[in-house]
């Protein structure tokens, strides 16, 4: 309790504290008043009720009647004061949800943590990330927001229904057990809370295991959405493969979870509701049968029966309220332990035991960059052979060469500041680095956007990026320069990716690149050109090359070679 508490309490600060905060608190406030006027509208019913009642046991036709309009416009404020206490409540869930999200997409990016928190090179690796921001921080506030005003209305609520029971219970319940006489003095307040207290205390015993239930199904739903989104992003490497049948048996594979956990869900759910839903069935008529007794001694009138049992139900309803809402009390707390826990981990990546992290990081005074000492190691802490020592002064071009698997990404990584595993000091520029992996990233909102990655399109104008896609090759593509969404860069090819990647450098001119096989797909004579043009547009940069053979246009270069040297020899003849 104390740590689901505790979440709760983080999680609410990051949605509600920060600038225009008072926004969200004068919502909240409205909400509440709102809540509270239809707590008096409950009262007026309870008092409504006697009067009703008590007119149609007298055959009072006129006072029915009239009671009757006061009925109708009991009902009328009820519902006003619902449909703008929900309209309030949606705006605040909107306020709230997005200053959260940006917490979250903020913690998530921020430090990183998207790469360091991938399984294989963290122990606490986040899972669905993407539905935790999306889905958990909307699900968050929507529960609480259900639970808080529930909970602060309820226990005004209670104050008001209580006093009203207490005052219209001014009789005892008297009867013999065992030759001994008993009387028990307003005994329909004691009997709500005792009624009520064994009723939640069953409810929890049933209930208790689904919150991990939840938690599980909200990761298997992730998992399988995950999955559908794997296969529309890879879709033409699959349909080539012909790799459908695979496709299904992984889908299968997520779906069989779904099925398995949702299973025990609805067995537990099934289990609660054995007890819930006669409960929840019966609560608006048990009263009116424990308050029988002071009807038949003649305590109370008809009306004041009816009066009885409605203020009675009115308690036992509003003290049931953790029986009613069990399931979302369940769900808010498996939700705030996954945001919680995506924040924590995002805050600070935890790293692989037992590995080393001993990589010594600065900025070189120069612009240069410097290798001294360098092993790099894998998360399960196997070490790779030593990175020979380098400098590379500003405007050097480094053909990095070496066999497949002799660690060149992963020193790329080390040389981006990202990858902490290994031994030794790094130097690097603070000037502007681009790196461009084999398969760049391609951005779906733009073919603007794409080519400008990770500037803002907006930035840029229309005839310089038509200008640029020219240049790379593209001219054939233009014409989708000014669409938006996956249409604009639907059916690239891998070698359109990597000239667009390249137009990226034109566009950008930083003062460092690091091409990591970034011109594998184009065959040689359109890398040359994409080189050459590269040198000429940037004859100061420093040009940092992984391939696998030497990149003649880039001459003159020097050669940094990683891994064993007659493998190295071996792979480039």
């Amino acid at each position: 309790m104390r740590r689901f508490l505790g979440a709760v309490l983080r999680l609410f600060g990051r949605a509600a504290f920060g600038p225009d905060r008072w926004k969200g608190f004068a919502l909240y406030a409205i909400v509440l008043m709102l809540e509270f006027f239809g707590v008096w509208i409950s009262v007026r019913m309870i008092t409504w009720t006697k009067v009703f009642y008590d007119a149609l046991e007298q055959f009072d036709v006129s006072a029915a009647i009239a009671q009757l309009w006061v009925f109708a416009g009991l009902v009328g404020l009820w519902a006003g004061t619902a449909l703008f206490g929900q309209w309030f409540r949606d705006k605040l869930l909107l306020f709230w949800r997005e200053r959260l999200t940006d917490a979250a997409v903020q913690s998530w990016l921020g430090k990183a943590a998207y790469w360091h928190l991938r399984p294989g090179l963290s122990p606490a690796a986040v899972d669905n990330p993407d539905q935790r921001v999306a889905e958990d921080c909307r699900n968050f506030i929507r529960l609480l927001l259900v639970v808080s005003v529930d909970v602060i209305t309820n226990v005004v609520a209670l104050g008001s229904y209580v006093t009203i029971l207490w005052n219209l219970s001014d009789f005892a319940l008297e009867f013999a057990i065992f030759g001994w006489d008993v009387s028990i003095p307003r005994y329909m307040v004691w009997l709500a809370f005792v009624y009520v207290a064994g009723s939640t205390l069953i409810t929890h015993l049933l209930g208790k295991p689904l919150k991990g239930l939840v938690f599980r199904q909200e990761r298997c739903e992730a998992d399988f959405r995950h999955a559908l989104v794997q296969i529309r992003d890879n879709a033409t490497e699959i349909a080539q493969a012909r790799g459908e049948e695979a496709e299904r048996r992984h889908l299968d594979h997520r779906f069989s979870a779904i099925k398995d956990n949702w299973n025990r869900l609805i067995g537990r759910e099934f289990i609660l509701g054995l007890f819930v839903k006669p409960y929840y069935r019966s609560i608006l008529r048990i009263p009116l049968f424990f308050a029988l007794p002071a009807y038949f001694a003649r305590a109370v009138t008809f009306g004041g029966l009816m009066q009885l049992a409605s203020a009675f139900s009115s308690v036992a309803t509003t003290l049931s309220w953790f029986i009613f809402n069990y399931r979302d009390l369940a769900e808010i707390a498996a939700v705030a332990q996954r945001l919680d826990d995506l924040f924590a981990n995002a805050a600070d990546p935890e790293p692989m035991p037992d590995v080393p992290r001993a990589i010594h990081q600065t900025h070189s005074a120069d612009q240069g960059l410097q290798v001294r000492g360098l092993t790099l190691c894998t998360p399960e802490g196997r070490s790779l052979e030593p990175v020979p020592d380098i400098m590379i002064q500003p405007g050097d071009r480094i053909w990095l060469s070496g066999s497949s698997g002799a660690g060149k990404t992963t020193l790329l990584s080390a040389l981006s500041g990202l990858w902490p595993y290994g031994t030794g000091s790094i130097e690097r520029p603070s000037v502007e680095m681009i790196a461009l992996p084999q398969t760049p990233r391609v951005f779906s909102e733009s073919l603007a956007a794409a080519a400008c990655y990770p500037g803002d399109p907006a930035d840029i104008p229309e005839t310089r990026l038509r200008e640029v896609l020219t240049r790379v090759g593209l001219a054939h593509r233009l014409n989708g320069l000014g669409k938006s969404g996956g249409e604009a860069v639907e059916g690239l090819s891998v070698g359109e990716r990597q000239r667009l990647a390249i137009a990226r450098l034109l566009i950008h001119k930083p003062a460092c690149v690091v091409l990591d096989e970034a011109t594998s797909s184009l065959d040689l004579p359109a890398e040359q050109a994409l080189m050459t043009l590269l040198r000429r547009e940037l004859p100061e940069a420093t040009i940092l090359c992984v391939a696998h053979r030497p990149p003649d246009a880039l001459a003159p270069y020097r050669t940094w070679a990683i891994g064993p040297q007659e493998q190295s020899e071996r792979k480039t003849a």
